[in-house]
């Protein structure tokens, strides 16, 4: 299981702690190199207060772009690209999701198939299990114009074609069934899920998150009553019913009727407090080995919850 030699970022800053050691975005973002790679990026980078350089996290388009170039230099993507209002992930987190779990008990092996729970139109975590580990991906989704969009993506990038492929849950109260064929196995799954349970909470977390952001540039709260989600989300990207907490009670669930079908069953998990209970059913539900992995970036912390069966 070797990462693949991509560029090493350029940077006189120490190693993140915080990050994943495999991370290649230990050092923080090298923008004048990413404008080198991805020139689209040049408009939006600029000097903040504290005199360093940046990209102004509450424009979408901004962070869209830096995306794009993240992918661009480091993981040999190009032309990633998401319509307007879609869910625009960190990639610096998302790869160090697929780190960690790399690191997971029976995930050495020189071919692992890997199965993403709502991939989105970002298709962020079979891209980078692609180009990072050489890994084998299927991505699902209820939405089929996302799904387009991620197929976008495949088709203007060639080394991933046939080892990227993409399902359609055409079940909405489904995760695995309609989408693990009979017979079928995988190594590990990924998922993440729903983190508000309306559209209304899902606008007071944006707002809360502009705020904060203007804090930390020393401006006034943001008054809009409807906010840009900067980091996007299109419906069930972004919230379902019951939220967070029993959806992963319904992937949970799920994962036992497929436990021969699948190694190591793995979701994030945003909520501390959603943690424990999930646990508890996992342990309920027969499991031999259960894993809460805490991951860090920056003042956010989340973890990644990954259970086997086998």
């Amino acid at each position: 299981m070797n990462q693949k030699n991509y560029p090493v970022p350029i940077s006189t800053k120490p190693a993140r702690k915080d990050l994943h050691p495999r991370n290649l975005h230990n050092q923080g973002y090298d923008l004048p190199a990413l404008v080198e790679t991805h020139p689209a990026l040049a408009p939006h980078v600029k000097t903040n207060p504290h005199g360093n350089l940046s990209i102004d996290f509450a424009d979408p388009l901004a962070v869209k772009t830096l995306n794009a170039a993240l992918l661009n230099r480091y993981y040999n993507i190009v032309a990633w690209d998401i319509p307007d209002g879609a869910l625009c992930p960190p990639i610096p987190g998302r790869a160090d999701y697929i780190h960690y779990i790399a690191d997971l008990p029976g995930l050495d092996q020189p071919t692992i198939k890997l199965l993403d729970i709502g991939t989105g139109a970002n298709g962020i975590y079979p891209l980078l299990a692609c180009q990072i580990y050489g890994w084998q991906c299927v991505g699902s989704d209820i939405n089929t114009e996302s799904l387009t969009n991620v197929a976008t993506i495949i088709t203007n990038n060639p080394a991933l074609q046939g080892r990227f492929t993409l399902r359609t849950q055409h079940d909405k109260n489904h995760m695995f069934e309609g989408i693990i064929q009979a017979g079928e196995f995988f190594d590990v799954s990924v998922c993440n899920p729903p983190f508000h349970a309306s559209l209304d909470d899902a606008m007071k977390g944006s707002r809360l998150k502009l705020n904060n952001l203007a804090r930390s540039r020393g401006e006034q709260k943001t008054k809009s009553e409807s906010p840009t989600l900067n980091f996007g989300g299109l419906g069930a990207e972004l919230w379902c019913k019951g939220g967070e907490q029993l959806f992963l009670k319904k992937l949970i669930r799920e994962s036992q009727a497929y436990s021969t079908q699948c190694r190591w069953f793995t979701s994030l998990v945003s909520k501390a407090d959603n943690v424990k209970p999930a646990k508890k059913l996992i342990r309920k539900l027969g499991a031999v080995d259960i894993r809460e992995i805490e991951m860090k970036q920056g003042n956010k912390i989340t973890r990644v919850l990954a259970w086997t069966f086998i």
